[in-house]
């Protein structure tokens, strides 16, 4: 069973990773029960500025988690993700599973942004509910 959220953007939150109400971080504060968003032109400004945080959280590791996503034919799990990190990451600091985790909250975070600033960018306006 997962937590979806729908309206102008639609997908669904990333199960043990992403809270129902992780679109608060973007800018705007969402309503009990099932988490309703609307964004409008005004917000987009902020929006921009927190996916630049975003990025900043996953540093160099977001092109590689890109490549892992986009490779992966099927689910995964944390200990996936970490060999796959330590692995094409010989270079960086050593990586371990809470580090992992926090990647993982600021991917699905980047993930949700990216798809509130298209629409708010295709529509002037972008609204949702979140289920809780």
């Amino acid at each position: 069973m997962g937590r979806y959220y729908h309206g102008d953007i639609e997908g669904k939150f990333w199960f043990a990773v992403q809270s129902s109400n992780d679109a608060d971080f973007f800018g705007v504060e969402g309503e009990a029960s099932h988490v309703n968003y609307y964004y409008h032109e005004d917000h987009l400004d902020e929006v921009k500025e927190r996916l630049k945080e975003c990025k900043r959280h996953l540093g160099k590791h977001k092109k590689q988690m890109d490549t892992f996503f986009k490779d992966l034919e099927h689910g995964y799990n944390d200990k996936m993700l970490l060999d796959y990190l330590l692995e094409n990451n010989p270079k960086y600091p050593i990586i371990c599973g809470g580090k992992v985790r926090q990647l993982l909250e600021w991917y699905a975070r980047l993930d949700l942004g990216n798809q509130i600033y298209k629409c708010i960018k295709d529509n002037g306006e972008c609204s949702f509910e979140a289920e809780l």
